[in-house]
């Protein structure tokens, strides 16, 4: 998996740049990352999990990056973090950086004669900048790509090929947005009109702070009214629909083919697992964890795991537990009448108690003319 092509940077590079502690000869270079099992002797690998020690005994990577707890489990050169994955991404990106910045416009794109394209910035082939559009300093617009009527792209942004962003909407610094995103299209908002459907136009705009990461083809719908809004450092990967006014909070993450119907609020640094379905006008409070396949249906308040979908089964195993599903309501009314028995019947074996719904008789009820006679 090493790739000749790369400058090597020294463990000792490496550990002044980074930090850690640093195990083995400062000067041993390595020029990519690889997994345990693959890696060779240029790169550098990493353990994060107890489940892959086997392959740090037989990996032949020429240094790798553990924890502390690991810190004796191989003599090969190492760098010890309190993070292994963390301070793997780094090293990743060190040694794997972009294609450099070429400012400019290619012959083949289009850009508004109004627009306010940075000198710095980088415009793809058969892109578009329309009518007061803006785009920062070091930008790159990557080909086929769409900048509608006035929005704004910040600085150092990386759109990929055939991102959209629509009129008006905003994206802050430092965004990556990956092929077929969509920014600012209109949400599905329709009226009723006697069996037939009136568009409501979608009037506000979608909004994406610093350091966001959108992946490919997801799209974020413009807001009804008010604003979609993506905070900062929000990280959604590919195939996620965010519907009209939804807010999702700082530095939450989002996994593959999650759902957000309208105006629902997510909070900050939650983490939501892949096809995870979320009810419109709820909130979910900061820091909750929704487990993958999760469908919410009310607002969550409490910080905590998540988890609320039905485990795969046999499909004669799914039809049984189906049918009793389909009489849940009558098997609650016969649990709830055979509770009111036993509660009538525990208070007629307890002295000095009057069971529930049973004739007390006329010595109880004190108004038996006969026998005040």
């Amino acid at each position: 998996m090493a790739d000749s092509g790369k400058s090597p940077v020294t463990l000792g590079a490496l550990v002044a740049r980074f930090g850690g502690e640093l195990i083995g000869q400062a000067d041993v270079a390595v020029r990519q990352v690889a997994p345990l099992d693959t890696a060779g002797a240029d790169d550098i690998s990493f353990l994060a999990s107890a489940k892959y020690r086997k392959q740090l005994a037989s990996t032949c990577a020429g240094a790798v990056i553990l924890g502390p707890d690991d810190r004796d489990a191989t003599d090969r050169p190492r760098i010890i973090t309190p993070n292994p994955y963390l301070y793997l991404a780094r090293v990743s990106t060190l040694l794997n950086p972009g294609p450099p910045l070429v400012p400019g416009i290619h012959p083949s794109a289009v850009v508004a004669p109004d627009a306010c394209v940075a000198a710095s910035a980088s415009i793809g082939p058969n892109a578009v900048i329309e009518a007061g559009a803006s785009v920062g300093e070091r930008t790159r617009i990557g080909p086929g790509c769409v900048v509608g009527p006035g929005a704004s792209v910040g600085a150092d942004v990386l759109l990929h090929a055939n991102v959209v962003i629509c009129h008006d909407c905003v994206v802050g610094d430092r965004c990556v947005l990956h092929p077929g995103v969509v920014i600012g299209g209109d949400g599905f908002g329709m009226a009723e009109d006697g069996g037939r459907w009136v568009k409501v136009p979608q009037i506000g705009r979608a909004v994406l702070g610093n350091d966001v990461e959108i992946g490919a083809n997801t799209t974020i719908d413009r807001g009804a009214l008010g604003d979609t809004v993506l905070e900062e450092g929000v990280k959604l990967d590919n195939q996620i629909q965010v519907a009209h006014n939804v807010v999702i909070g700082a530095h939450t993450a989002v996994a593959a083919c999650t759902g957000f119907a309208g105006s629902s609020h997510i909070g900050k640094r939650c983490r939501i697992g892949g096809a995870a379905m979320i009810h419109g006008h709820i909130d979910i409070c900061d820091g909750a964890i929704v487990a993958a396949g999760t469908m919410v249906r009310k607002s969550i308040t409490t910080p905590g795991i998540y988890d609320g979908f039905f485990p795969a089964l046999p499909h004669k195993d799914w039809m049984k537990n189906l049918a009793h599903f389909n009489r849940l309501h009558e098997i609650a009314d016969i649990v709830r009448s055979l509770a009111s028995r036993v509660e009538q019947l525990e208070g007629a074996a307890s002295p000095g108690r009057t069971p529930q719904g049973t004739d007390a008789g006329p010595a109880a009820s004190g108004d038996n003319k006969d026998n005040n006679a």
